[in-house]
């Protein structure tokens, strides 16, 4: 089949990935599958215009709302993944949840990363119930054997000495939905305390304005950095030279950094929210705060207790292995494909 993908596909977000390994997967069964930017297009009618002329079988969209809107009306078969702000955050605009539930109506089948969203689709569209499917995302780790972790840290004008050094990574797309400030000036005060601790924010620019403010918060926020992006493989490297990674957001759909840090052996601090909930169990495969200071204190107890560091590592290791595994995810999307022909 040839297939078109629609996703955000600005570099290094979530959608972006997940796009960019659905394609992979449906390439490998033999699929010819095209990925294009949502952004880049207005309306129905251009995506209708460029199925004709390009001539593809079937569409697949990355968000309900961003990837969706544009199938409405199609000719041909289509299918949703949600992607998690559509699910969370979207429905509560009452335009956007009006297109969303008639694109969810014309899909063939729509898929949910975990059980919570299904649920919460389900909720707002009951008829759809039948055609969503839970699918969790597959994750694997490339870490590059070539990073230079001294250099980065020296770029970033970080102290290099291992022994005095604690690296908080929070990853994420700079955008007020990911919140990255949440921690800063509790991070801050923390390390004028202890100037071992460092909370890093690394990210693509994705909202210029709110990356703006981010960038003048850090400037006056001792012991936080706003890091240089760098290449996917790089970014695990430096993963597993961290003491933790971290998630701030206010709303996710699944993160993949998350998991990623689980699958690299790296603990997790994650909001307390349902997306991050799904995913970690609290004490067991990482830890999970509702507010700044409990986020200190868990950041404390596990600096403290190297031997709960490491169950939670295991256990984290353990769960994204069972549950997360790319070749089931592989297998799943080279099935559901074939409900588009």
């Amino acid at each position: 089949m040839r297939l078109l993908v629609l996703a955000s596909l600005r570099a290094r977000t979530g959608n972006a990935t997940t796009a960019a390994r659905i394609r992979d997967h449906l390439h490998a069964a033999g699929h010819v599958c095209t990925l294009k930017d949502a952004f880049m297009y207005e309306s129905p009618t251009e995506i209708a215009n460029l199925t004709s002329t390009d001539e593809f079988d079937a569409a697949l969209a990355i968000h309900l709302y961003k990837g969706g809107r544009l199938l409405q009306g199609s000719r041909i078969p289509f299918a949703i993944i949600f992607g998690g702000t559509d699910i969370n955050e979207d429905v509560k605009c009452e335009e956007k949840h009006r297109v969303m539930g008639a694109v969810l109506r014309e899909a063939r089948f729509a898929v949910a990363f975990t059980m919570k969203m299904k649920e919460l689709a389900a909720a707002e569209w009951p008829d759809a119930r039948n055609k969503i499917y839970v699918q969790t995302q597959g994750i694997k780790t490339t870490p590059s054997e070539t990073f230079d972790w001294y250099r980065f840290l020296q770029n970033a004008d970080i102290p290099t000495d291992p022994s005095s050094l604690h690296m908080f990574l929070l990853i994420c797309g700079l955008r007020r939905v990911k919140d990255p400030l949440y921690l800063v000036d509790v991070f801050s005060d923390w390390h004028r305390k202890d100037p071992s601790v460092h909370l890093g924010i690394i990210g693509p620019a994705v909202d210029p304005v709110f990356t703006s403010e981010v960038k003048e918060k850090v400037k006056r926020a001792p012991g936080v950095h706003l890091l240089q992006e760098v290449a996917q493989d790089d970014l695990h490297a430096a993963m597993k030279k961290c003491f933790a990674v971290v998630n701030s957001s206010v709303s996710e759909g699944m993160s993949a950094a998350i998991l990623e840090a689980m699958d690299l052996d790296i603990p997790v601090l994650a909001r307390n929210i349902p997306g991050n909930a799904a995913i970690i169990k609290h004490k067991e495969t990482g830890l999970l705060f509702s507010d700044p200071q409990e986020f200190v204190v868990l950041s404390k107890s596990l600096m403290k207790d190297p031997i709960m560091e490491r169950e939670i590592v295991t256990r984290a290791k353990d769960y994204v292995m069972k549950h997360h595994s790319w070749e089931s995810e592989r297998k799943a999307y080279q099935n559901l494909v074939l409900r588009l022909q």
